[in-house]
């Protein structure tokens, strides 16, 4: 993750101006572009897997180069088309040959939540492929504090310390302790996740180390405990809170000799295990009341994550319902929308349950509104106790924007007697044009900016549709 390989990205379009655009938000997020102008020159290159991601310009040719590619059957990085591709192929079709779609308004924080997935898309091609995706939701956003969650997994995964996971239920702990697995030396073995708080303490050494044949009532067999099974691998110690003060004894042990022994024997079993544990409880306080061994703390807290409440990175939200909802597409054949207000007021509620509540209610909401549309008062009261729904403030339209699985409201409704199409546009595009100059105060080039189209051709429309300017000082 932390390689050159992951910063370099390519950037094939015919489009100079399209191309340039895209580069400029890659190296404004900190990744390393490269361009070319022909997409046939990616059958010739020798080693397209150096880049993380190819941005692909839509057009004829280069769709062709992409069959062409997947024809040989290569390991392919995965592939962004820019533009939206009208025309060229079915929609279906676009979408199983890549990861995602740009347009040219994207967005910073909807490129970077794109590079992200290519990520994850990348780690499961060349790690271990039977984790599913959706484990990896909670770390999708742009939030600083989600930034530096990533940045500190960069810094970890490759380092044998162990990892100390602290947070809410439901952040996304186990999250956190996969990716560090999987963008550490140790991916091609093992990732064990055990939870302390949920095994009974009596089973809990046998379950960890292992047991022989008769070592307890009804040890039939001898069997294998975790840390043998995570061997050259990592374990996971989920709710590490929750482990009775004996067990935490033989823990440190383990941390201090790198050794343990199976119940009923007396042979000791070195090992080599990454230990990676989490709560959501206060050790220091646990530490106060005897509860937790100061000594183990230490052991475990050399490198302390923290990951953020689902409210206080508010922010995220939008690019979290939008990653929930692309996957039940994928995993579950279902799909939902929902409306920029619905949106908003998922934003004012608190998640206590953190992004797994998030992730249940987006799964209801499809299950209830099966490809629909969700507005405020189909939400749980609970979620949306105010059901007046009120427009987008502009801090709002911020942070939904370049968010594609939003239903907007007020949609154009097809009248029953029908529509002359052409003139109906003619007039919304006569009202923006006059729109655009008010607003500019008649300076033809300020109006074509903010209607993205080039000072030639707003100057064309208007003359074409005999629009006058008040003034113009460009």
């Amino acid at each position: 993750m932390g390689s050159s390989k992951t910063k370099k990205l390519l950037v094939v379009d015919q489009n100079v101006a399209r191309a340039e655009h895209v580069a400029g938000l890659l190296k404004f997020i900190d990744y390393e572009p490269q361009m070319l102008s022909d997409p046939g020159l990616l059958l010739k290159l020798n080693d397209i897997h150096q880049f993380l991601v190819v941005f692909l310009g839509a057009s004829r040719e280069a769709l062709a180069v992409r069959e062409n590619l997947r024809e040989r059957g290569d390991d392919l990085p995965p592939f962004v088309l820019v533009g939206d591709g009208e025309g060229l192929a079915d929609e279906d079709d676009l979408t199983s040959r890549f990861l995602a779609c740009v347009r040219d308004d994207i967005r910073y924080a909807e490129m970077s939540n794109i590079i992200h997935r290519a990520e994850m898309e990348v780690t499961r091609q060349g790690g271990d492929t039977t984790q599913p995706l959706e484990l990896f939701r909670s770390l999708v956003g742009n939030s600083r504090m989600i930034r530096i969650v990533r940045k500190m997994i960069e810094q970890v995964a490759d380092t044998e310390a162990t990892v100390l996971i602290l947070g809410e239920s439901g952040t996304g702990k186990e999250v956190v302790a996969r990716n560090i697995h999987y963008y550490s030396s140790r991916r091609n073995r093992p990732f064990v996740p055990i939870n302390c708080g949920a095994i009974p303490a009596e089973l809990l050494e046998s379950e960890l180390f292992g047991h022989e044949k008769g070592a307890f009532t009804g040890a039939l067999h001898a069997r294998q405990g975790r840390f043998e099974l995570a061997e050259g691998g990592t374990i996971f110690l989920d709710e590490i809170g929750d482990m009775p003060l004996p067990m935490q004894v033989k823990l440190l042990r383990v941390l201090q000799e790198r050794s343990y022994e199976r119940v009923g024997s007396n042979k000791s079993v070195k090992c080599d295990v990454r230990i990676i544990a989490a709560t959501h409880r206060n050790l220091e306080e646990l530490i106060e009341r005897g509860d937790f061994r100061e000594d183990l703390f230490y052991r475990l807290n050399v490198f302390p994550i923290e990951m953020p409440r689902l409210r206080d990175r508010v922010e995220d939200l939008p690019l979290l319902v939008n990653e929930l909802i692309t996957r039940l597409e994928h995993e579950k054949n279902c799909s939902v929308r929902l409306t920029p207000q619905a949106i908003m007021a998922l934003c004012g509620y608190h998640w206590p349950g953190n992004v797994r509540e998030l992730a249940n209610l987006i799964e209801r909401l499809a299950i209830l509104f099966p490809y629909g549309v969700v507005d405020v008062k189909d939400l749980p009261e609970k979620v949306a106790p105010n059901k007046e729904k009120d427009e987008p403030d502009s801090l709002s339209s911020d942070l939904i924007a370049g968010v594609p699985n939003l239903a907007m409201l007020n949609e154009p409704r097809l009248p029953r007697e029908g529509i002359d199409l052409k003139n109906h546009l003619m007039g919304i595009e006569i009202s923006l044009i006059q729109q655009a100059l008010d607003e500019s105060d008649g300076v033809v080039a300020h109006a074509a900016k903010r209607l993205r189209i080039r000072r030639t051709t707003l100057v064309e429309k208007m003359r074409k549709y005999g629009i006058q300017r008040t003034e113009e000082t460009s």
